[in-house]
């Protein structure tokens, strides 16, 4: 059961008008796939409350999305969503071609 709003288009000016910690979280869930938030804070060097903030837009904008941490339910794990993989293959694929 993973939660997340209905999944935006990516595009690169949606990517390019993220704030700078997003950018980083997208980039370290791409590299590791699931994360809780305190994991994300400790992978990125960020503060928790700015980790907290980008998670929080991500998910809005249907990029990232969540399932409960199955050992500890108040904790969530966070990973990139399908569509924001989809999306970044076709643009790569733009790009390239």
């Amino acid at each position: 059961m993973s939660k997340a709003t209905k999944p935006s288009e990516v595009t690169f000016s949606t990517l390019s008008d993220l704030p700078p910690s997003a950018k980083l979280v997208i980039k370290v869930l791409e590299n590791q796939n699931t994360l809780t938030q305190q994991e994300l804070a400790k992978k990125t060097y960020l503060p928790k409350r700015t980790v907290r903030h980008a998670v929080r837009e991500l998910t809005q904008l249907g990029f990232v999305e969540y399932t409960v941490h199955f050992s500890d339910a108040r904790k969530r794990l966070y990973s990139l969503s399908d569509a924001y993989i989809q999306n970044i293959e076709q643009c790569d694929q733009e790009y390239e071609g």
